[in-house]
C-alpha cells in the first residue's frame, strides 16, 4: 500500500499565492493538491488533457471557457482539454482543491 499526505510532499509554486503538491504522478494520471491563498488567481490556461477539480475547502470561482461559477467545498468540476480554465479566490480564506489530469499531460 502506498500512502501520501499532501503536507509531506514537496511543494512547487505556480505563482504568488498559489502552491501545488504532486500526490500522484504516473503516465495514466496526475493528482495535485493545490492551495490558492486569499485574493489570488491561477490565470486562465489550457491543458492538452481533461482536468477535474474537486474542491476540498473554500469557495473558489472556477472559470471554464466563458462559464464562471462559485464552487463550494464538495463540488467536482470537469474541464475539457484545450478549453481555457482559471481558479479565482476572492475570499479571505485559503482555498484547497485537488486537480486531476487524465491522463498525465
Amino acid at each position: 500500500m502506498i500512502t501520501r499526505n499532501w503536507q509531506q510532499t514537496e511543494p512547487f509554486h505556480r505563482g504568488t499565492g498559489i502552491e501545488g503538491r504532486r500526490l500522484y504522478d504516473l503516465p495514466e494520471g496526475q493528482i495535485i493538491h493545490m492551495s490558492v491563498e486569499a485574493g489570488n488567481t491561477l490565470p486562465a490556461h489550457k491543458t492538452p488533457v481533461n482536468v477535474v477539480f474537486y474542491i476540498l475547502e473554500g469557495e473558489p470561482i472556477i472559470e471554464i471557457g466563458s462559464e464562471r461559477k462559485v464552487c463550494p467545498a464538495g463540488t467536482l468540476v470537469e474541464s475539457p482539454k484545450d478549453i481555457p480554465h482559471a481558479i479565482m479566490n476572492p475570499s479571505e480564506e485559503t482555498v484547497r482543491l485537488l486537480v486531476m489530469k487524465l491522463p498525465k499531460p
